[in-house]
């Protein structure tokens, strides 16, 4: 959301170089935690608030903030939001609504300013497979596991994309689903199948 956004908001043919800049590190740290980088994330992400908080423009630093919270919720770490509250009463609608979709909170006014990939899930759909960019697949995929509206299939689809993608930290968090599944319907062999490639992956 955050490098749709800002990278859309300059009008004219030349792009400041602030915008370019909080694109470049937006687009690193998330990278970095998806990939488990933990120092590099830290980095990128205070380098991408700055760029943006040059601006005055709180809706900037409140969408670099939700691509942040998207991340964890991709990953499974279903914590509060603390970046956006503060930034909350200065933010748009739309950013609002991107929160509380984050929250798994979206009510259908919310799913109307989504982006696109997003309204079906907000909505109360439930298919992810038709979500093309993979961190959006992972958001709804997370979004649906915290509502505990995620099925066996979703819980595989967003495995195989963040396998597919070399994401460390959503994989094994989707890869701990898939095992406690297993677990809980007495498959034993295939939750030991499971921890095993977990242990591969760590």
């Amino acid at each position: 959301m955050a490098i749709a956004l800002l990278a859309g908001c300059a009008a004219g043919p030349k792009v400041p170089d602030w915008s370019i800049n909080a694109v470049g590190h937006v687009e690193r740290f998330t990278e970095a935690y998806l990939k488990g980088d933990a120092r590099v994330e830290a980095r990128e992400f205070e380098l991408a608030r700055a760029e943006v908080a040059r601006t005055g423009r709180p809706e900037l630093v409140a969408r670099v903030e939700l691509n942040r919270c998207a991340a964890r919720v991709a990953s499974l770490v279903f914590e509060p939001c603390a970046g956006f509250e503060p930034l909350r009463a200065d933010a748009s609608d739309a950013e609002r609504a991107y929160a509380n979709y984050l929250a798994g909170q979206a009510n259908a006014q919310d799913a109307a300013l989504l982006p696109p990939q997003h309204r079906a899930i907000a909505a109360g759909g439930t298919a992810i497979a038709a979500i093309e960019d993979p961190f959006a697949r992972l958001v709804a995929a997370g979004v649906l596991l915290r509502q505990r509206r995620a099925a066996p299939d979703t819980v595989a689809q967003a495995t195989d994309t963040a396998s597919h993608q070399g994401w460390r930290r959503p994989l094994l968090a989707w890869l701990g689903v898939q095992a406690r599944l297993a677990e809980e319907r007495g498959d034993v062999a295939e939750a030991a199948r499971l921890r095993r490639r977990m242990d591969l992956v760590q």
